[in-house]
């Protein structure tokens, strides 16, 4: 029985070292993009946050979008109010001289009406808006300065149905907070390859364009509306069905939003659950297999060290004899040297090779937190925006 679980824990590294290697390719293959700043840009955006409770955030999010080089007539900015009990509705209220309008989720629906209020604050504030292109991102958010005009170069050279960008999460001197810059950037590379290679379907909300037309075309978020989290990867499925040739990913440090960490172990793990269950409402098989190899090995990866502990036994493995410790110490080194050979370019285009340093110490808590969070993501509850979610 050890032998098998081995000989499937090789298997399972293989496969996921191979796909490591594939990323990587296709990362270093997507090219850098800078915008033309002698043409004449006329695209008409609409940028879309929605907001709840983020009164220490947002006027900072709605600074950096107000002092952008991107011509003012040209966008506008609504920020939906989700039922906010503090001052996000007075500072948002605040910037309405530099063209921000305030949505209030109350005037359309009640606290406790549906179960994705997100997707609804998006789809009003579309309803509202007078953009050709629409850009969505969150309340805790801040925008490079020259953010809306690559964003609108990139749509006028190459007019993709929808953009994903970069994300970075912001760190401080907390662990769990190195910790998250460094698994998300690891997210956001697989995201850039499997993008640009068509390969699967990933990005992430804080960062996103879509053409009004697709978002019509496709009837929005309707068959997902039901869903509390997917107001990003669910809609870019649905939009990759219906033009799969006009899906773009814009690599550019001139669009690298930067976003907030959570600041406890409880909150990574409760946001982490929550970007886990949507997974299994994904149309897209070609991103589920992805998700069964990487999950199944961290699993094996987690009881390994178990089965070294209680059974330490040798066996027999391609006509040699090693044991179990061993075995999974090799695994380990194999898992961690492909992950870092994936995350090295990757680093250096968010400037933050620096943290690759912390990234062997943090392999047994990633490994762990995969784990748990694909498991309760599927079978447990996570709390969101102070609403417990199903």
């Amino acid at each position: 029985m050890i032998q098998i679980i081995l000989i499937i824990s090789f298997l399972l590294l293989l496969s996921y070292s191979a796909l490591l290697v594939y990323y990587r390719k296709s990362w270093g293959s997507i090219p850098d993009f800078t915008a033309d700043v002698q043409s004449k840009l006329n695209t008409q955006i609409s940028i879309i946050i929605p907001a709840r409770n983020e009164e220490e955030n947002i006027g900072h999010c709605l600074q950096s979008i107000i002092e952008q080089s991107y011509p003012k007539h040209l966008f506008e900015v609504l920020v939906v109010d989700d039922h906010s009990t503090d001052n996000t509705a007075a500072i948002i209220e605040s910037f309405a001289a530099h063209n921000v309008k305030l949505i209030s989720l109350k005037d359309y629906l009640s606290a406790n009406d549906i179960n994705s209020y997100k997707k609804k604050a998006i789809e009003i504030s579309i309803q509202q808006s007078n953009g050709e292109l629409i850009v969505t991102s969150d309340a805790d958010c801040i925008f490079p300065k020259n953010w809306l005009t690559t964003i609108a170069s990139f749509y006028e050279s190459k007019r993709p149905a929808f953009i994903v960008m970069p994300v970075l999460i912001s760190y401080g001197k907390k662990m769990i907070e190195v910790f998250q810059s460094l698994d998300f950037m690891t997210l956001q590379g697989i995201t850039g390859a499997s993008v640009h290679k068509k390969f699967h379907s990933m990005c992430n909300g804080a960062n996103l364009a879509y053409t009004k037309a697709a978002f019509t075309a496709v009837n929005g978020f309707k068959g997902i509306d039901n869903i509390a989290s997917g107001d990003d990867m669910l809609l870019m499925h649905k939009i990759y069905n219906r033009f799969p040739n006009n899906i773009e990913y814009l690599k550019s440090q001139e669009v690298i939003v930067k976003t907030n960490p959570v600041s406890t172990i409880q909150q990574f793990f409760n946001q982490r659950i929550r970007w886990a269950s949507k997974a299994d409402q994904f149309d897209d098989k070609r991103i589920f297999v992805v998700l069964i190899i990487v999950y199944f090995l961290n699993v094996l990866m987690m009881a390994l060290p178990i089965i070294a502990l209680l059974c330490n036994c040798s066996v027999t493995l391609f006509n040699t004899q090693v044991s179990t410790f061993n075995f999974y110490a090799c695994l380990l080194l194999i898992k961690t040297i492909f992950e870092l050979f994936f995350l090295y370019p990757v680093a250096k285009f968010f400037n933050q090779t620096k943290l690759l340093w912390w990234f062997p110490m943090a392999q047994p808590f990633h490994i762990v937190y995969t784990v748990i969070a694909g498991w309760l993501g599927k079978f447990g509850k996570y709390t969101w925006k102070e609403r417990s979610v199903k």
